[in-house]
């Protein structure tokens, strides 16, 4: 039997079932090659690379994965290149989430877990919600105390125990982890290995339908979908499938961007970021992402890079997506496109490559009244998770 986690940083393996190494780094399955592209099915979702997940069926009846990827000729004028765009957005709750929600979820209930919980303000606390509520089982999702209106509002919709908290909301991230080992949740944070293992499934969507991709771009927020896609890649080239990796261009708003700076400065870890400001891009406006520095690996291992674009830029994108390519996005996937057009600008990536920018989400709207929760502090929430 595979040790059930590994450090890419310093190779150490775990038998137990942890999210981080002694290292500080976060951990992940073992590399699972896959060794040949699924037959064809009905289904399009996750499931079929169950040969290299950590669950062995679908809990319960949504169908995450199943990327739409397709050329936006009318966008190459634009990006300054061939374009594809794998829109992410087409999930259940909206979002690439689903598919790291949608393995945890069943990989959990197998483990004999009826509990699960993220900390999350945004697409990733939906997703678990709902994969919760497909299932049966109960859900805690952990926010920000300044979370707005309407991002409770699409989380409440699936009757997940909410609770904003007061407090270092990035050390919340840790926090969790162990408050879950104590309470019998499983916490499917933004990057540990169990949602890794399904977000990988993305690249092999999108290397199934576009073999002679040049470079990926995708905005990049915890670093926990830049780690999942990096581990894909390497997959594939395991199992044969792949011979070289494409180029992994990732991209964050200039307001916030630690691993632009950590990659400019050439670095070898991410630091948290020592000015930020808002953004419009605010669901990637990360200012100490857990899974930076791994990365910041995936980039200098692929020969690619990190760059940061404005909120003009980003809302040019966005403009253009609805307008050229009838998309319709959150701000935070824009980036992909608008850092294309600097790539090709500065001659990083030329005209006659094959690029695919990853639209990871649509955003928020509806979801209708619900009050807003109480807010609790950090040394409180151990009677708070109790109480459920």
């Amino acid at each position: 039997m595979p040790p059930m986690r590994v450090c890419y940083a310093c190779d150490r393996t775990f038998e137990s079932p942890r999210a981080r190494c002694d290292c500080g780094e976060p951990l992940w399955r073992p590399i699972e090659p896959l060794v040949e592209w699924p037959t064809a099915s009905d289904s399009r979702s996750v499931w079929r690379y169950d040969a290299v997940l950590p669950a062995s069926q679908p809990a319960g009846d949504l169908e995450a994965g199943g990327a739409a990827v397709w050329r936006s000729h009318s966008l190459e004028g634009y990006a300054g290149t061939r374009v594809w765009l794998a829109d992410e957005g087409r999930n259940p709750t909206g979002s690439f989430k689903d598919r790291g929600s949608a393995v945890g979820v069943a990989a959990t209930l197998e483990a004999g877990i009826d509990r699960v919980g993220t900390v999350s303000h945004g697409n990733m606390a939906r997703s678990v919600a709902a994969h919760a509520a497909a299932v049966g089982i109960d859900c805690t999702v952990l926010v920000p105390a300044d979370i707005a209106e309407e991002r409770i509002r699409a989380i409440a919709r699936f009757d997940p125990q909410i609770v904003r908290v007061r407090g270092d909301y990035g050390r919340l991230y840790y926090d969790a982890l162990e408050l879950g080992r104590r309470h019998g949740i499983q916490f499917l944070n933004s990057d540990v290995p169990l949602r890794v293992a399904g977000q990988k499934t993305l690249v092999f969507d999108l290397l199934e339908r576009v073999p002679s991709l040049d470079a990926i771009v995708l905005p990049v927020s915890s670093g926990g979908n830049a780690s999942a896609v990096w581990k894909g890649l390497l997959e594939l080239r395991a199992g044969g499938l792949l011979e070289s990796l494409p180029r992994l261009y990732l991209t964050q708003a200039a307001a916030c961007d630690p691993i632009v700076v950590a990659f400019r400065s050439g670095r070898e870890r991410v630091d948290p970021a020592a000015n930020v400001n808002e953004t419009v891009a605010y669901s990637i406006a990360n200012a100490d992402p857990p899974s930076g520095t791994r990365a910041l690996a995936a980039v200098r291992d692929t020969d690619g890079a990190v760059l940061s674009v404005d909120d003009d830029a980003i809302l040019e994108a966005q403009d253009r997506l609805a307008r050229d390519a009838g998309v319709r996005v959150e701000p935070a996937s824009a980036t992909t496109l608008a850092g294309l057009r600097r790539l090709t600008e500065r001659g990083e990536i030329d005209a006659d490559e094959t690029v695919t920018c990853v639209l990871t989400g649509r955003g928020y709207g509806g979801g209708g009244d619900v009050p807003m929760t109480p807010i609790v502090d950090c040394e409180d929430l151990e009677s708070v998770l109790e109480s459920r």
